[in-house]
């Protein structure tokens, strides 16, 4: 069976894009579960670090904000940048929105993208091969969690959430940690809320590790943000405001410079309403990296060392590594070899033109894929609605 457009993913960006195609009359078919890595790699109990006002999944519908979902169901509401929004309400407003803008959502997985014809054909576990003109990559975060280099050589069959060291992406319930002595690796939201919610849940004792001297820190509220500063959904600065607003400049950026900036900026920080719940439950040392990581008797022991050249060993029953995603094309197995020696990469990601069209025709990436060609936005749900209907319009004048 043949489709014009195959999207791959049904997260915020795959629903968000497919509503979008959709609007412009293309026909359009979406593999994936709905907000399936909301679902089951963020852990329960965990909040938005976002406002609600940039937890919008941008589709063309009138209707489908998040302020419109609480006000349909009753949830929240959720009316100003002093709320908070649990992930729980965020997953089944993001299912409100693919229900009612992407029915016939197929929840199925793709095996294989190659190239096929002019075209491309995919491969379903269903059995099913489907040829479609142009492909839609929106995976979101699966596939993409990084490991330090340290963590992954004392654990060659991988991380794991019942072993002695795993990634923050496989614990939906941190609950089965309880009673245990664990070590959290990073600094950003991810790290310092997973401390946090261990702790909560009755850990032993937690120690954050973080490599930088000073890295643990948390954003300013509301209230102290700069007032002569433009705003943006991350706070008021000038270049959080024109990384926001702007990311189609962002791909006129010399390399080493987009490459810096979307490590760097909205970089590791703490949300901050996570202070209060931080300060005095959970311990850390800054100002040293892991040099070697061991597993002995099966608790893992980690080498330390500073600046200064000074270091010490770290023992624990648990090393949680909150390190983060990178966006590796290898990790991205679904896509054939040869598809994939075929992108051109640059700053870390797929190389974008303006419509998000990667070097292979017909090829395109949203979301965190993007991050290299249109900014740190990328990596945030706020991102659907720069991205969205751009790459709608690309692709309904290639394709439609």
């Amino acid at each position: 069976m043949s489709t014009p457009v195959a999207v791959i993913g049904a997260g915020p960006y795959g629903v968000s894009t497919a509503a979008h195609l959709r609007a412009r009359g293309l026909p359009v078919r979406v593999f994936g579960a709905p907000m399936a890595s909301w679902r089951t790699q963020m852990p329960a109990g965990m909040l938005l670090k976002s406002t609600p006002a940039a937890s919008t999944i941008d589709v063309p519908q009138p209707g489908h904000t998040l302020g419109d979902f609480c006000a349909t169901t009753g949830e929240g509401p959720y009316p100003s940048d002093w709320d908070i929004v649990p992930i729980e309400v965020f997953i089944r407003y993001g299912q409100w929105v693919q229900q009612r803008t992407v029915p016939g959502l197929e929840q199925v997985r793709v095996v294989s993208v190659d190239r096929r014809d002019g075209g491309f054909e995919l491969k379903l576990d269903s059995g099913e091969q489907v040829a479609a003109r142009a492909v839609v990559v929106a995976t979101g975060l699966s596939g993409l969690a990084q490991l330090p280099p340290e963590l992954a050589a004392a654990i060659p069959d991988g991380p794991s959430a019942t072993g002695p060291v795993s990634h923050s992406s496989q614990h939906h319930d941190l609950s089965a940690l309880a009673g245990r002595e664990v070590v959290v690796i990073g600094a950003g939201q991810s790290a310092l809320e997973s401390a946090v919610l261990l702790a909560e849940a009755g850990a032993a004792s937690v120690r954050v590790v973080a490599r930088r001297q000073g890295a643990v820190g948390f954003g300013a509220p509301p209230d102290r943000q700069p007032r002569l500063r433009p705003p943006s959904p991350f706070g008021n600065a000038w270049s959080l405001h024109a990384l926001t607003y702007y990311a189609g400049g962002f791909r006129r950026l010399p390399v080493p410079a987009r490459r810096y900036l979307v490590r760097r900026v909205l970089g590791p920080l703490g949300a901050w309403w996570l202070r209060d719940r931080f300060a005095d439950r959970v311990q850390v040392t800054q100002g040293r990296r892991i040099v070697r990581a061991t597993v002995r008797d099966g608790r893992p022991v980690l080498a330390l060392r500073g600046a200064d050249g000074q270091g010490g060993e770290l023992a624990a029953d648990h090393v949680l590594a909150a390190t983060g995603y990178r966006m590796d094309l290898a990790a991205l197995d679904f896509l054939g070899q040869g598809l994939r020696t075929g992108i051109v990469t640059r700053a870390g990601g797929p190389l974008l033109d303006a419509g998000f069209g990667s070097s292979v025709p017909g090829l395109y990436f949203t979301g965190l894929p993007a991050a290299a060609s249109f900014g740190p936005v990328m990596r945030f749900v706020c991102g659907t609605e720069f991205a969205s209907p751009r790459l709608a319009r690309a692709v309904a004048r290639a394709w439609g």
